[in-house]
């Protein structure tokens, strides 16, 4: 999989990949973006992707998801101190806003968003 965003999941943006302005767009937005940082041979990533698509679809446009592919992006992962995956990071007003790290049950996560939307 490539460093993109999920369409059905996003506004408008579509990738991070290598484009610059699209990354800057995520590190700069004014609403939450969540950003999975992931790789296709994690077993954990592979288990969350459907878990957190699943949670994002039930907030209908509150919050964004993009999904990098450390493997493709291992600067970006390295710009943001991300050394362990899955690892869930939320961009807002050019800032890191909240990070969560590892496997997560849908439970958690909604209480994790719940509390990103809230701040």
């Amino acid at each position: 999989m490539n460093s993109i965003f999920r369409p059905q999941l996003v506004k408008t943006i579509s990738s991070v990949a290598k484009k610059g302005d699209r990354r800057r767009t995520v590190e700069n937005s004014k609403d939450p973006i969540i950003v999975d940082f992931f790789a296709t041979w994690c077993g954990p990533c592979k288990v969350l992707e459907p878990r957190l698509e699943n949670v994002i679809a039930q907030r209908k446009g509150e919050i964004t998801l993009a999904k990098v592919d450390i493997d493709d992006l291992g600067e970006l992962a390295a710009k943001y101190d991300v050394s362990t995956i899955p690892a869930l990071v939320v961009f807002q007003n050019g800032k890191v806003k909240e990070r969560l790290v590892g496997l997560q049950d849908e439970d958690k996560l909604n209480i994790w968003i719940d509390s990103v939307l809230k701040k």
